[in-house]
């Protein structure tokens, strides 16, 4: 007689008799069920058997669902058991409560037995297809382990990272009297290839192209790909032609007939230092080859002293930066925002500078591009919030009105899920209340996660939050996002003003962004106004409020206070942002 495969575990937590037994007549021909009638019974039996699901129902005597839910997710142990939550239908807010915690499902009562056994199902199968997501994983870790070891690039059979770091440093030092050159390697918008046609076509590219450099090098030196599509040669500098080589690899990819123009880009490190560590070389080659990715024209950089100075600069601040940020050496600088109809100052954008005790003020277009690469944004941007926020009460304190300032929050800060906390923290903390801090955040964050960024921004408005959306018109999916996005500002990149006086096209086009936004009930911010035609043109099409150095460059926290203070109108603001 065949042997019967062991049944998947299932525990039915409710305190109520009659609903553990509905459902457990729904699954015991396909799981073996325990049940309890509390969370704290619950929690003891799945500590002391293998439970595989759990049905858990909220409002339980001793220990309720939710409290159970937030022990299993923080418990290694079981944080990984799929919970499905049974609700009534008044139960609206708890069920709610249950999907942030972490329930994979819910259910309603009273039970469909159709309804219960394919939202269990489904979740099951959800769990199964993640488990071999992460057997998958292990797999890919363990060839690219054993590739390592290999020291071979199993698709293209050049050297992978690691031994082209060691073999290229072994052939330079061993040839100290040949000069050598890192040439670093990458296609542009490779994704689209993949895209457009299949993985077995991406491949085909990277072996077509591995074949080609390494046809190129031949025995004068080493190539290897790196990862993905980057790829790496060392060889003589005397022998290595550029132009040659770009137009070998653009021969060899025009014969596989690809839908999609594959354009290979370069960066050159002559090598002055035999000893500098290789992965250093390939850096200065890859800082060479950011010059010119995606540039048409030019296909190849060669690193120079400029690069040199640009990548001092940048390890400076990566290394002040923790420092810096100890010794407030950053400061808020306030620009305000002028509204057309009540002739004041109604808010103000807060903006960050860095004044460093040697070189002085450190623009922002040096330090911001290079935390958001390095994470260290969202520290900043912490600090900077803290920053308005004790502006905003000192204002409040001394003036006994408060004007409303917008802060940028980076599609980084987007990640932590108690972001609100933090910002309801600060509103506790300094006895603010959120109209008095706006938000803004730029068209180019939302393509990141655009789900996870609206249920935050809704979670924010429903707090008291505005946001703004700035740099409208920068990117290439504003009327998109538009439909889609909760955003009650919108604020129009300056690009389009430096032209509505001189442009018919730019003219029309501001209008009619301007008459869009008022359509559906949002308010217009315009920035980067700097002239008088300006100004009358914009108050022409009804812009509601206006930003740039025409009314006011950014000024210090102590300068600000002083204009607030002298405007006889300002309390105006305070109206306006209440209302």
């Amino acid at each position: 007689m065949e042997k019967r495969a062991k049944r998947p575990c299932m525990l039915i937590v409710d305190d109520v008799e009659i609903n553990r037994s509905i459902l457990e007549e729904f699954f015991k021909d396909d799981y073996e069920i325990l049940q309890a009638e509390n969370g704290l019974q619950a929690y003891e039996i799945i500590e002391q058997n293998n439970v595989d699901i759990v049905l858990l129902d909220l409002v339980m005597p001793v220990m309720d669902g939710v409290e159970l839910l937030t022990r299993l997710k923080k418990d290694s142990r079981f944080s990984s058991i799929p919970v499905v939550a049974t609700t009534s239908r008044s139960e609206e807010e708890n069920e709610a409560r249950m999907m942030e915690l972490g329930a994979a499902d819910f259910i309603t009562k009273p039970y469909h037995p159709v309804i219960v056994r394919c939202r269990v199902r489904n979740v099951m199968a959800r769990l199964e297809n993640e488990w071999r997501k992460i057997e998958q994983a292990e797999q890919r870790v363990q060839l690219l382990e054993l590739s390592r070891k290999i020291g071979e690039d199993p698709l293209t059979g050049l050297y992978n990272r690691e031994k082209f770091y060691s073999a290229a440093a072994e052939l330079m030092q061993h040839n100290s009297n040949t000069k050598y050159a890192i040439a670093y390697f990458d296609i542009s918008h490779f994704k689209v290839i993949n895209d457009l046609c299949d993985m077995e076509t991406g491949n085909l590219v990277l072996k077509t192209a591995g074949a080609c450099l390494a046809h190129y090098v031949g025995d004068m030196g080493i190539c290897a790909r790196l990862e993905a599509d980057h790829f790496a040669i060392c060889m003589p500098e005397d022998l290595l032609m550029m132009d040659d080589l770009i137009e070998a690899l653009d021969r060899d990819m025009q014969t596989l007939v690809l839908p999609h123009t594959v354009m290979f880009y370069a960066g050159v490190f002559p090598v002055d230092d035999v000893f500098l560590p290789v992965d250093q070389m390939c850096d200065r080659a890859h800082m060479a080859l950011s010059v010119v990715k995606d540039k048409y024209q030019k296909r190849y950089a060669v690193y120079d002293g400029l690069m040199r100075e640009r990548m001092m600069d940048e390890q400076m601040i990566l290394r002040e930066m923790e420092f810096a940020i100890e010794q407030k050496q950053f400061s808020i600088y306030l620009q305000p925002i002028y509204s057309v109809l009540k002739k004041c100052d109604t808010s103000a954008e807060a903006l960050v500078r860095w004044v460093h005790p040697k070189e002085g003020m450190i623009s922002p277009a040096r330090f911001i591009p290079l935390f958001e690469r390095n994470g260290f944004i969202v520290r900043l941007d912490h600090y900077v919030w803290e920053e308005v926020c004790r502006l905003l009460a000192e204002e409040r304190d001394k003036l006994g009105r408060v004007v409303p300032v917008s802060v940028n929050v980076s599609r980084l800060d987007f990640y932590d899920e108690n972001l609100l906390e933090f910002f309801m923290g600060l509103m506790k903390k300094y006895d603010l209340e959120p109209w008095m801090i706006k938000l803004e955040v730029t068209e180019s964050a939302y393509t990141d996660n655009p789900q996870q960024i609206m249920t935050m921004m809704r979670r924010f408005q429903d707090a008291g939050f505005k946001f703004l959306m700035d740099d409208f018109g920068s990117g290439y999916s504003s009327l998109s996002m538009l439909r889609n996005l909760p955003v009650n500002i919108l604020k129009i990149d300056m690009k389009f003003v430096q032209e509505i006086v001189t442009s018919f096209r730019a003219a029309k086009i501001m209008e009619h962004m301007v008459q869009l936004a008022h359509d559906i009930h949002m308010e217009v911010v315009i920035e980067g106004v700097e002239t008088k035609e300006q100004v009358e043109f914009l108050q022409e099409i009804g812009c509601d409020e206006i930003q740039g150095y025409y009314f006011s460059k950014p000024m210090s926290k102590d300068e600000y206070i002083e204009r607030l203070a002298e405007s006889p109108v300002v309390g105006e603001a305070l109206e306006k942002a209440e209302d």
